[in-house]
């Protein structure tokens, strides 16, 4: 055997050995549930993504804190500095292993989302948080994270509202049931309209029909970042939900095409996309670049699939938002333009 056929085996025989620790690792993952959230229990605050550098925006959070009578750690990088260079990696990072290993933090709530979490996905210990698990909460660019936590330990994770969200009673009534509450089911719908002009919680139906699996999605632009890395998502035999803001039809367009290229539309049993806030001129109009809208961008990639698809439901940066379990079992309802979550996501 001549050195490069040598050279190519070895290499043949590490890939197939990587592949073989992958396989093995998601064929024995099994779920986790972090507890439900009790009064007086101690939550941890972080910013994985963008710092908070005005003072008031840490009075807004504590807050919320406040108001549901938590007692509150607050990580030691989150007020370090604007934005996110100001903190290196490992300091965020510390922040989530931190309250991860600490007994008494039941919780962790992201501040904030902003840019940078996805720079800690391959400086995180995973087994750490697999180890002690509790509930993880944010949205936005802190996708990347609730994704990347899912696929690599099982533990269900939270796409929800942040601290300094609006907490609209809508926002609440969801954040309650989920955390507080532990209910199941729950049906997770937009507001009802009763007003007889004009809905202003609008949605689609795009592909009629129902559909069963485990919930992933998340961030449209962090979903496409993460494609072609080992932390991009899987939606095989699942329920994909993305959402996205101030982002051009043409930019979604681009971003999709990656999702369906990369096979995560046919892979999908049912697909939900979110309000898209800011998404084009008033939303629907068309782009500077060319003459689609939103909603003919949806149709383009969504109409001709055969699973169940509907936009709108509030799950991404409106006021009124629905905390979404990730990897929970859902139901998705598209004629009604529904989710119903069929198990409490917390034990």
């Amino acid at each position: 055997m001549n050195r490069r056929n040598l050279l190519k085996l070895a290499t043949a025989s590490l890939l197939m050995s990587k592949f073989s620790y992958n396989l093995s690792f998601a064929e024995s993952k099994s779920r986790v549930k972090a507890k439900k959230l009790e009064r007086g229990d101690k939550v941890g605050l972080i910013c994985p993504a963008t710092a908070v550098s005005d003072p008031g925006d840490l009075e807004k959070a504590l807050e919320i804190i406040n108001y549901y009578e938590l007692e509150v750690a607050i990580g030691s990088s989150v007020k370090k500095g604007a934005g996110y260079k100001s903190r290196t990696i490992e300091e965020r990072v510390e922040d989530m292993h931190q309250f991860f290993a600490d007994d008494s933090i039941k919780a962790i709530f992201c501040i904030r989302g902003g840019y940078g979490s996805a720079q800690l996905l391959d400086s995180i210990d995973y087994d750490l948080i697999r180890n002690n698990p509790k509930i993880f909460c944010g949205y936005s660019d802190i996708t990347a994270l609730l994704n990347a936590i899912n696929q690599n330990t099982g533990l269900l994770v939270f796409h929800g509202p942040m601290m300094l969200s609006a907490f609209t009673p809508f926002t609440a009534k969801y954040f309650e049931a989920v955390f507080f509450n532990n209910e199941a089911p729950i049906e997770m719908a937009n507001p009802i309209h009763s007003s007889g002009i004009r809905n202003p919680y609008p949605t689609r139906t795009i592909v009629s029909g129902k559909a069963s699996g485990e919930l992933v999605g998340g961030n449209l632009t962090l979903i496409s970042t993460t494609l072609g890395t080992p932390y991009e998502i899987d939606t095989k035999g699942k329920i994909l939900f993305l959402e996205e803001v101030g982002e051009e039809p043409y930019r979604i367009d681009r971003m999709l095409t990656q999702l369906r290229l990369a096979g995560k539309f046919k892979d999908a049993k049912g697909i939900v996309f979110g309000d898209c806030v800011d998404c084009g001129f008033g939303k629907f109009e068309s782009s500077r670049v060319w003459d689609f809208t939103f909603g003919e961008v949806l149709d383009n990639y969504f109409a001709k699939l055969e699973i169940p698809v509907f936009s709108g439901l509030l799950i991404g940066h409106s006021a009124n938002q629905i905390t979404l379990p990730i990897g929970a079992e859902v139901e998705l309802d598209a004629k009604n333009c529904k989710l119903t979550l069929l198990e409490s996501a917390l034990a």
